[in-house]
């Protein structure tokens, strides 16, 4: 597995991670992760951050999860930040609790989106027919969580199908947030067999059209560093 290196210094790196791959395993899927990628490549972050726990068939499963700070989606790509010592695990964790990180997606969606700028503020819970997806809105279940979702867009686009490109930047860190907001509002993001299965998909695209742009954060020596990933090929082909 390749892995680019956005960033690294003695206690923090940026990768840019690529989609398809899964950030760390869930004791069912099968497959190399980042995780993996990161134990043959950094050994001795190996007890780095906190293992997460599975339960599946009555038998838990520990996975861990050397250094991850945060994921993201297996189809997503982009930048993702990792901690090589359990110091900055916790510095860097509670920059993200406190929404002091700040985050840029770009993202591909279905429709025109008519706004140049909007802001999604809908609290997101479980589905209740598939548990593998999140609601908002109506019809949620369980534990409604403060969800807010802010974007601009870059291009509309298309002919028979109309898309629009954006820059999202999520002011919240819930599990498919992006996903699920841009749901909501009936402009799904392109090529999301979970959250838009039936619709249109832009030609050269073939994958989730989701990319994490940059990240901005602050070390520990309390210095502002942003990381960015380039724009992927295959989103550059689209908006030509």
């Amino acid at each position: 597995m390749k892995i680019k290196i956005l960033y690294e210094d003695s206690n923090i790196l940026a990768i840019d991670k690529p989609s398809g791959i899964s950030v760390h395993g869930d004791g069912r899927s099968e497959g190399k992760t980042i995780a993996d990628w990161v134990l043959q490549n950094y050994p001795k972050m190996k007890n780095v951050g906190e293992p997460e726990v599975y339960e599946n068939k009555k038998i838990k499963t520990e996975i861990l999860k050397p250094g991850i700070v945060h994921r993201l989606d297996n189809e997503t790509s982009g930048v993702m930040l990792l901690a090589k010592n359990q110091k900055t695990f916790l510095f860097l964790k509670s920059q993200f609790m406190e929404r002091v990180i700040k985050k840029t997606y770009h993202a591909i969606v279905s429709g025109e989106v008519r706004n140049d700028r909007g802001v999604i503020n809908k609290p997101i819970g479980r589905s209740p027919r598939d548990f593998r997806r999140y609601l908002a809105g109506r019809g949620a279940r369980g534990e409604m969580r403060e969800a807010v979702t802010e974007y601009k867009v870059i291009k509309r686009f298309g002919t028979k199908d109309k898309f629009t490109y954006l820059e999202v930047r999520p002011k919240t860190g819930r599990t498919h947030q992006i996903r699920v907001h841009m749901k909501y509002v009936n402009h799904p993001v392109v090529c999301d067999s979970l959250y838009n299965p039936d619709g249109p998909c832009p030609k050269d695209i073939s994958r989730l059209a989701l990319h994490a742009r940059s990240i901005e954060f602050t070390d520990l020596k309390e210095k502002i560093i942003k990381v960015e990933s380039p724009v992927p090929k295959e989103f550059e082909k689209v908006v030509e």
